[in-house]
């Protein structure tokens, strides 16, 4: 049970830098600090689950921890940069 604790964290982490990461560098992603935390965790922890549906049972190169940094990150990075072009979008 500890482990999915430590899964989840990792995953949530990542996913945090992985937005702020995007709200950095795209200039249609910028936005305040909350949305941008909130988006790259929720989007760091369905990166990571997608991955792993994707990478399947049977492990290889993105299992484990390797694959919650990675999944993290890039689903943090994705779905922060969609909810700052939508906001965005919304201002004009």
């Amino acid at each position: 049970m500890e482990n999915i604790w430590v899964q989840l964290l990792i995953q949530i982490v990542t996913g945090i830098i992985g937005g702020q990461a995007v709200g950095a560098a795209v200039k249609q992603a910028v936005m305040p600090q909350l949305p941008k935390i909130l988006s790259g965790a929720i989007g760091g922890v369905g990166g990571a689950w997608i991955l792993d549906m994707l990478a399947g049972a049977g492990g290889g190169a993105l299992s484990g921890t390797v694959g919650d940094v990675v999944g993290g990150a890039g689903g943090g990075a994705i779905l922060t940069a969609i909810v700052g072009m939508v906001m965005n979008s919304m201002k004009k």
